[in-house]
C-alpha cells in the first residue's frame, strides 16, 4: 500500500481517536480530509496540519447529506469515527445516538454509494454491541448481539448498514469493535471524571456503581497501530466485510482505576465512596459491568499491544493531568 497515493476522509477527525489517526496518516504521507462539527472535537487537536497542502479541514455536520457528499468527494478510504461517544446520554435523550450515530452513518454510506472513488469504509464500532456477553473473552463470532444501551444499539445498527451497503452496492467495510481507548486529548470517560473530582476535593472520590465493574483499556498509540495495520491488510485483501475486536490483553476494575489516579495525583488517605449503582452494581443503566474482548484474531495479524490495561490507564492519567 503506497500511502503517498492514498486519500482518506476521517470523520470526527478533530476528536480524541480521530485526531490521533489523522496524525499517523499525515506522517505516513496520506492526503487527509477531516470533517468535524467541533461539538466534541477541537481544532487544537489538528492545528499542526491546517497549513499542510495534503490536509483539508471541513467544519460541517454529517446529518446534512450534502455536507457528507462534499466530504467524501475524491477520497478512496473513509475512516468513519464521528459519533456521540457518551453512553450515558442515552438514558435521558435516546434520540442523540440515533441522530449522531445512525443518521450520520447513513449519510456517509449514501455519499460513498454515489461516489466514484470512495469504496472502502473503516468503521469505529464498539464493544457495547455485545451487551452482557456470556462468553469472556468475547470473540467476534459471539451472538446473538443484544446491546443494553442506545449507544451500543446505534453502533450495531451502523454495522448492519455498512454490511448491507457492502452486499448491495459493492462497498467494502472493515468494522473495528473498540474496547475503552485512553490517552491524551480524551475529553470524557472515567479517568477524566476521577481527575476532575479529585481536584475539586482531594479528600474523597465518588465512584459510580459498586467499584467491581471490570473492563479492558487500550493506550491510544496501540489502538492507532492496530487500526492502520488492519486497514493495510484489508486494502490488500479481497474481503467484502471483516470484523475485528480491538482491545487489551486484560482488564482493570473501576476501583483499580481510582487507585491509579489517586497515586498519579500524589494523594493519600483518599476515601472512596461507592454509589452502589443500579441493577447489580452498574454505574448507570446501560453500563456493561464486565467487558473483555477476545483479540486472538488481531494478535494473529502480528499486532501486539505495548501496554496492558493498568499501564494504559496510568499513562492516560499522567497525560490528561498535564492537559487539564
Amino acid at each position: 500500500m503506497n500511502s503517498a497515493h492514498r486519500k482518506a476522509l476521517v470523520t470526527g477527525g478533530a476528536g480524541f481517536i480521530g485526531s490521533h489517526l489523522v496524525d499517523r496518516l499525515m506522517r505516513e504521507g496520506w492526503s487527509v480530509v477531516v470533517i468535524d462539527n467541533l461539538a466534541v472535537g477541537s481544532l487544537k487537536n489538528i492545528r499542526r496540519w491546517l497549513d499542510n497542502t495534503r490536509f483539508k479541514f471541513i467544519q460541517g455536520d454529517l446529518k446534512d447529506a450534502e455536507v457528507a457528499d462534499d466530504a467524501v468527494a475524491g477520497v478512496e478510504v473513509v475512516f468513519h469515527f464521528a459519533a456521540n461517544p457518551e453512553v450515558r446520554v442515552g438514558e435521558t435523550d435516546p434520540s442523540v445516538h440515533f441522530r449522531e450515530n445512525l443518521v450520520c452513518s447513513f449519510n456517509v454510506l449514501e455519499a460513498m454509494r454515489r461516489s466514484e472513488t470512495a469504496k472502502t469504509l473503516v468503521f469505529a464500532s464498539t464493544s457495547t454491541v455485545y451487551g452482557e456477553a456470556s462468553v469472556l473473552p468475547t470473540p467476534e463470532s459471539y451472538g446473538p448481539l443484544i446491546p443494553i444501551s442506545t449507544y451500543g444499539a446505534s453502533k450495531l445498527g451502523c454495522e448492519g448498514l455498512a454490511c448491507s451497503y457492502a452486499g448491495t452496492f459493492g462497498l467494502r467495510a472493515l468494522i473495528l469493535r473498540f474496547a475503552n481507548m485512553v490517552g491524551p486529548r480524551s475529553g470524557h470517560g472515567v479517568i477524566v471524571d476521577f481527575i476532575e473530582k479529585l481536584r475539586a476535593d482531594p479528600k474523597w472520590l465518588e465512584i459510580l456503581g459498586d467499584g467491581t465493574q471490570k473492563k479492558s483499556y487500550l493506550w491510544i498509540d496501540d489502538c492507532i497501530e492496530a487500526v492502520l495495520g488492519l486497514t493495510r491488510r484489508f486494502l490488500e485483501s479481497k474481503e467484502r466485510v471483516e470484523i475485528f475486536n480491538v482491545g487489551s490483553v486484560d482488564q482493570v476494575t473501576v476501583g483499580g482505576i481510582g487507585e491509579v489516579v489517586v497515586e498519579e495525583l500524589g494523594l493519600r488517605d483518599v476515601e472512596f465512596v461507592f454509589t452502589g449503582g443500579v441493577e447489580g452494581g452498574r454505574g448507570w443503566r446501560g453500563d456493561v459491568k464486565t467487558m473483555y474482548l477476545s483479540i486472538e484474531r488481531l494478535l494473529e495479524t502480528g499486532w501486539k499491544p505495548k501496554h496492558n490495561s493498568e499501564q494504559a490507564v496510568r499513562l492516560a492519567a499522567r497525560t490528561i493531568m498535564k492537559e487539564r
